[in-house]
């Protein structure tokens, strides 16, 4: 069962169950795919849906962010179960060691030395996260390891 099918599948449990955010947070997800299918003119694969579900999650932190800023608590516990209810259609996620093991990996394949073959390495890299990281993280990583 690919992301969106297992997400369709969420969202008829949550009408039947009743559960407002979780029926709320889906359809959001589900629009989004719909909307990149629509641009596009085809259905979209498994490794753009699940790109556009941590593109959904990254706009819930992005408005953690503005809630804090604004002092909303309220606003930014909502973004919190949004992020929670998205993450269980997500992978899971690297740990910080996994991560720094892939990147160094990545590192030694490209022979990089200096901060400049960080390109080099993010192309090794980038495919072998398939979603379990973001770039910002695994750009982070590729730089402790150059020195940059």
């Amino acid at each position: 069962m690919n992301t969106q099918e297992k997400l369709e599948s969420a969202l008829k449990e949550a009408i039947k169950s009743g559960d407002e955010l979780r029926k709320r947070t889906v359809r959001l997800a589900l629009a989004a795919i719909r909307f990149a299918e629509i641009e596009q003119g085809k259905p979209v694969e498994e490794a753009q849906a699940q790109t556009l579900l941590q593109k959904e999650v990254k706009l819930r932190q992005e408005a953690i962010d503005e809630a804090r800023r604004a002092q909303r608590p309220d606003l930014e516990s909502a973004s919190w179960a949004e992020i929670g209810v998205l993450e269980q259609f997500l992978p899971k996620q690297l740990s910080g060691e996994e991560l720094e093991a892939l990147a160094h990996q990545a590192v030694t394949e490209a022979g990089a030395m200096t901060i400049k073959e960080m390109g080099q390495v993010m192309k090794l890299l980038m495919p072998r996260l398939q979603g379990r990281a973001s770039g910002d993280q695994a750009s982070q990583a590729v730089r402790r390891l150059l020195g940059g």
